[in-house]
Formats: structure tokens, sequence, C-alpha cells
């Protein structure tokens, strides 16, 4: 018996039956309420190292990990690179485009546990990072569209499916790629959207957020003015969530300290349109603690390693969003009680870079790639590196 917070109990138990020799039957997950995760974290190298030590001195074990140790050994969100390329025609609508991203791939089986290759005891050597190939195409009309994906078969850590697994780059990359174009044609970033887009609900959650945001059309012009060092721009991403399910879009208002590279957001739009409303409160709470999450992993989360172990153990080398830099938020929800609800603990998470990255751009003129956009890097895309 195993009692674990573990987030796939029924999983944990079919493989610690496997690796131990202990009928299927007799083995028992019960699940305790602990530290939450959307992925895999440490919790099943936990139950097996609790498992390892019990076997061994014929008694119950009780193993926590300390931070240190979840930080330095638990799985990781998956690294992915994309390469983006389009053209316009001559009417400043998208005409090629082509995307490139390089993914670890998934590999049948379970994920390897630490404890047990250390045992020298067989088990599966699985990959999972979940579907990380998704929207990746453009939501916006384009009349032609290649998108290639290169897998990874190994990674220097374990990787993990994170939180909206994949989206949340690859909407990144087209949303920032997209007010590359809108800047190229000349036109103002949810102009330039709308003009790609049939459907209804696509449209209605742009103009609902473009509306609560008090979004003014700005075509293409400088950056904006330097006022105390800060610069303030306002930045828009829209994505419908796997090209099939939840329709998010998204404004944002961010300063950027051009001398120190801190980006802060000041206040965020979303409407969001996931079908029938079920509960309305946990809805908004679920969008919310999307936006807030994602602002994290944007802004600040980076795990780091070197060739033998990772450096980020702790709240200072892995710092995370705190509370007095969470920005204002407000969010429409569409309820559509006609048609089938869709859940909604991913979708909101994957506008949030395009936006910021969006809104940077918008008041200093630079363009930021790569995530999270720490002060060093915001600093190196201020020098134009």
């Amino acid at each position: 018996t195993v009692w674990s917070s573990v987030q796939a109990p029924h999983g944990l138990r079919a493989n610690l039956s496997k690796i131990f020799g202990v009928p299927f039957a007799k083995t028992r997950i019960v699940y305790m309420d602990g530290s939450g995760c959307y992925g895999g974290n440490g919790n099943d190298d936990v139950a097996a190292d609790a498992t390892l030590l019990s076997k061994a001195v014929n008694a119950p074990v009780r193993v926590q990990w300390m931070r240190q140790d979840e930080h330095a050994w638990d799985p990781k969100g998956p690294q992915q690179l994309i390469d983006l390329r389009a053209g316009l025609d001559a009417q400043g609508n998208i005409a090629a485009w082509d995307a490139e991203m390089w993914v670890p791939m998934n590999k049948p089986g379970t994920r390897p546990m630490l404890s047990i290759d250390a045992a020298g005891m067989a088990q599966d050597h699985g990959q999972g990072a979940g579907l990380m190939t998704q929207n990746a195409d453009p939501p916006y009309a384009a009349a032609n569209v290649r998108v290639v994906a290169h897998l990874i078969k190994d990674t220097p850590l374990r990787p993990s499916n994170l939180r909206a697994p994949g989206k949340i780059a690859n909407v990144f990359a087209v949303e920032a790629f997209t007010d590359e174009l809108a800047f190229a044609a000349g036109a103002d970033p949810v102009e330039f959207r709308l003009r790609g887009l049939k459907d209804p609900r696509a449209i209605e959650v742009i103009k609902r957020a473009a509306e609560m945001f008090g979004w003014k059309p700005r075509p293409a012009s400088a950056p904006r003015p330097v006022q105390n060092g800060v610069q303030v721009g306002y930045g828009f991403a829209y994505a419908r969530y796997k090209q099939a399910e939840n329709y998010v879009a998204m404004a944002m208002e961010a300063a950027v300290d051009r001398a120190t590279g801190k980006v802060t957001v000041r206040r965020v739009a979303c409407a969001h349109d996931c079908g029938l409303i079920v509960n309305q409160n946990a809805l908004r709470n679920q969008v919310e603690g999307l936006i807030v999450q994602t602002l994290s992993r944007t802004i600040h989360e980076e795990v780091k390693f070197d060739r033998t172990r990772v450096t980020s153990v702790d709240w200072n080398t892995y710092p995370i969003l705190r509370f007095p830099d969470a920005p204002t938020i407000e969010v429409a929800l569409i309820n559509r009680p006609e048609l089938p609800l869709y859940g909604a603990g991913e979708a909101a998470a994957v506008t949030v870079p395009g936006a910021l990255a969006n809104a940077i751009f918008d008041a200093t003129g630079a363009r930021i790639r790569t995530a999270p956009f720490t002060p060093d890097r915001v600093k190196g895309a201020l020098a134009g590196d």
C-alpha cells in the first residue's frame, strides 16, 4: 500500500505492481492531497523510493523529498524550438506560412523512475511530453501552409507533460509572428487578425477582449515614449486551443524598465469561450489562475543545469511571480448552453506569452523570441542582440 499525492494513481499502481512483482490485486494506491501539479512531478519517484526502502527493511517507510530534491530531480517541462517563415501578398494577406519545430518525441512505456534505475531493476524507459505539435499552424486564412515536426529521440533531462504541453510555445511563436506580419502590412494587430478569420466565435472573443481592454486601433508606428525610464505597450493574442476546442483572446498592458530589463504586466483582459458553462465561478478562477501561472512561466521560470546536475533548486535560482507583480485581470466568459462543454484547465495559458511579447514590442520596438523574458534577455533585445 502506497499513500501518495501522485497525479495518476492508476498508472502508478500498475507500474509498481510490474516493477516489484506484486500482484495487481494486492497493490493499492491511496491518494492523498498534496502540492498540485499539471503533469508529472516527483511523486512517482518518491513512491518508488518508499516502496524500495520498505521492501528492503520489511517495514513501513515514509519518504519526503525537500524543495531542493524536487527541483533537482523531478521531470521537467520539455524544450521546444520553433522556426517560422511567412509571406504576404499585395493586399497584406498571408500568402504562405512555413513552420518547423523540434520537440522531444513520445516513447511507449512509463517514464523511468530514478531509484529503480539506481537499484539496477528492470523498468520501462518510456518518454512522455504530451501532444506538443498542435497549434503551430495559423488560425488565420493563409493560401499555403506547411508545418513540419522534428521529433528528438533523447533529451538531457527527463521530460514531462507540463500544463498545455506544446501549445504555449507554439501559440507564442504563432501570435508573436502574426504581430510581425501585421507590422509588415502596416495594419493594426487586432484588425489584421479579424480579417483573417471567418469563425463567428473567434471573431467574438477577439472583439470582446479588445472592447474590455479599451483597445484603440494603432497601425505600425514608432515605439512608445520613455517616461521615467519606463515604456508602456499593449499586446494582443488569440488562439483556438488545439484548433478544435476553446476560443481565447487576450489583450495585455506591460511596462518595460529599460535600465533593469524588468517587465511588469499591469493589466490583462481575456475573453474565453469553452461552450456550455457549468460553474461560472470555478471557470473564472481557472482562467485567472492560468493567466497568473503562465505569466510566471513566461517572465521568470527557467530550469538551469550543467553537465552533471540541475542548478536551479530553490526559489532564488528558480524564481516565480510574486503577489506584488500580479496584474489586474478582467475575464469575460461567453456561455453557449446549446453547445458541448470543454475543459478549461489549459486553454487560456496559451495566449499569455504572445500577448506579452507583443506588448513589449509595442512599448520598445524590440522583439523577444525566447522565454522566459528575463531582464538579461529583455536588455539584450533592447540592444538588438
